[in-house]
């Protein structure tokens, strides 16, 4: 591996290694849309060569698999499975797309990140192996693929006794459905997402999730709409799979802690992730772990892995710690990276709550104990929070999402969620992400300001405006900003649009440091690669 910018420019500085491998990763992406069947690397058929030319058949084969697909809830459920086979005392890895940060956390051994030097020993392993094997019909795999590649040679190498697997999109036709025989697979709650791939009505949604299912193997899911429910059914009666629905998990069973993953739909993922577990458990012959199917009592370690937790960006809070160092007015981030009709339901309520209950500490392992497995303190947001409860708050709302979504339906459902709990923004702010979806790593950033192409966050701030202005058929007017810190801002009575996620960070921040006193709590939601972009300038 040669050092990139060597004998070339001396101006541009030489990337590190790590620089270097994300440059070799982002040559994977396609810029073509997930649902364009004209790339030769979208043959799935493809997936079983690389699998081959890495020499994985017969390690995956001897993996001991979860395998969970879903469109809301997948992710933690697969975060509370992994945390409860850990307490259980397995060696586990736990393969989760997206990453929001940094690409190690899609790969987590004992519910760590992969080290580094660990990544980028496999990654080049795999990816120097495709450059010498690859051929024109056999091409490079693309982006995904090759992750969910590098997942199984990871968790090979490592010699995991549990591999928890994500689906990244679908099922049936997903990277990580090369598996063929799982201990145990997985349905989460099923709706309406990523129809452009996956189908327009949820049955069709439902098959696709469906193709997960192997022959004879188990399977569990959660209450689901009985048009989603019938597909899943007649798929696994084909396959003879047993397929159960687990119940949503009782609090009082978690003996007054509470769940790692903030929010009421967290219990739904959590009684599916104990079903996973128990049958994982029994298939693999460890009986000595036991486990009630009535749910009336849990053993210590299921206890200790449900209240232990945890998943950046889903129900996340998040102090921003230069208002915190340099003002008494508070600036809090509350994260969700929701992106579908339902889950804006499901977003709104919980916001709603968290800020209605304003964090008064409660009873949780993590809690008890000042950490979580992410390393944050709970204590230090629950107590400012008590502390704050007298200060006057403010809600506003930093909103963006891919252009393959409907905002005309989950802009709505949000808004409406939330009035119903009678939290009302003061102003929707409208960015473009700062990750580009062709790059990865820390050079991932858009072009300057004056070059970004805020045609998609001006159809977002007119659909917010005309569902404020309600059917009144107000024109919505634009105004004219003077402030030098909104420059370049498209400002609108209840709205903004900004042409970076910094200058409208700054703009919130210079807010809170004009109103001392004053509490802004902001529901960052949409997408979790807008997520991931505010976590790492507020975590700075």
């Amino acid at each position: 591996m040669s050092q990139a910018g060597e004998g070339k420019d001396d101006a541009k500085p030489s990337l590190s290694p790590y620089e270097e491998a994300m440059e070799a990763l982002s040559s994977l992406i396609t810029k073509r849309s997930r649902a364009d069947k004209s790339n030769k690397g979208d043959k799935y058929e493809l997936l079983f060569d690389y699998i081959k030319m890495l020499e994985l058949e017969e390690p995956i084969k001897q993996m001991k698999i979860i395998h969970v697909a879903g469109t809301k809830g997948k992710g933690s459920t697969c975060a509370f499975t992994e945390s409860i086979l850990r307490n259980c005392g397995f060696h586990t890895g736990l393969f989760t797309s997206p990453h929001l940060i940094d690409v190690r956390e899609r790969f987590r051994l004992d519910g760590m990140d992969i080290c580094e030097e660990k990544f980028l020993a496999y990654f080049w392993w795999c990816f120097d192996r495709f450059k010498e094997r690859t051929t024109d019909e056999v091409p490079m795999p693309t982006y995904f693929r090759f992750l969910a590649l590098l997942a199984f040679k990871i968790f090979a190498a490592e010699q995991v006794d549990v591999a928890i697997l994500e689906v990244g999109l679908g099922g049936k036709y997903d990277a990580t459905n090369v598996v063929q025989n799982p201990v145990v697979c997985g349905i989460s709650s099923l709706g309406y997402d990523h129809m452009e791939i996956l189908g327009n009505t949820l049955g069709q949604i439902a098959g696709e999730k469906a193709g997960i299912f192997k022959r004879g193997v188990p399977a569990f899911t959660v209450p689901q709409p009985d048009e989603a429910m019938l597909v899943l059914e007649e798929k696994a009666s084909e396959l003879d799979v047993h397929l159960e629905v687990a119940a949503p998990l009782d609090a009082s069973v978690l003996s007054d802690l509470h769940l790692g993953l903030e929010g009421e739909h967290q219990y739904i993922n959590a009684g599916l992730a104990i079903a996973l577990c128990s049958t994982w458990l029994q298939r693999t012959g460890h009986v000595e772990i036991n486990y009630l199917k009535e749910m009336t009592h849990l053993p210590e370690q299921f206890v200790k892995g449900l209240a232990t937790a945890a998943l950046q960006g889903r129900a996340q809070v998040v102090l921003d710690q230069l208002i915190e160092s340099e003002s008494s007015g508070d600036l809090v981030f509350y994260l969700d990276g929701a992106h579908s009709p339902e889950s804006m339901d499901v977003c709104a309520k919980w916001f709603s709550l968290a800020i209605e209950g304003d964090y008064k500490p409660h009873n949780s392992y993590a809690s008890t104990h000042g950490h979580n497995e992410l390393g944050t303190s709970h204590d230090s947001v629950e107590i400012r929070h008590h502390e704050a409860s007298k200060k006057s708050s403010t809600q506003f709302l930093l909103f963006n999402c891919m252009t393959v979504r409907d905002p005309e339906l989950l802009l709505p459902r949000l808004m409406r969620a939330c009035a119903s709990h009678g939290v009302h923004f003061q102003k929707a702010l409208f960015v473009p992400n700062v990750s580009v979806y062709y790059k990865v790593g820390a050079s991932a950033s858009t072009a300057t300001d004056t070059q970004v192409d805020l045609s998609w966050q001006l159809i977002l701030q007119r659909i917010w405006e005309n569902l404020v202005h309600g059917e009144k058929g107000n024109d919505v007017k634009n105004t004219e900003v003077a402030d030098d810190l909104e420059k370049g801002a498209q400002s609108c009575e209840n709205s903004k649009v900004f042409p970076s996620l910094p200058v409208a960070i700054n703009w919130l921040r210079d807010t809170v440091r004009k109103n001392r006193s004053g509490r802004s709590q902001v529901l960052v939601t949409g997408s979790l690669h807008l997520v991931g972009d505010v976590l790492r300038l507020v975590k700075k």
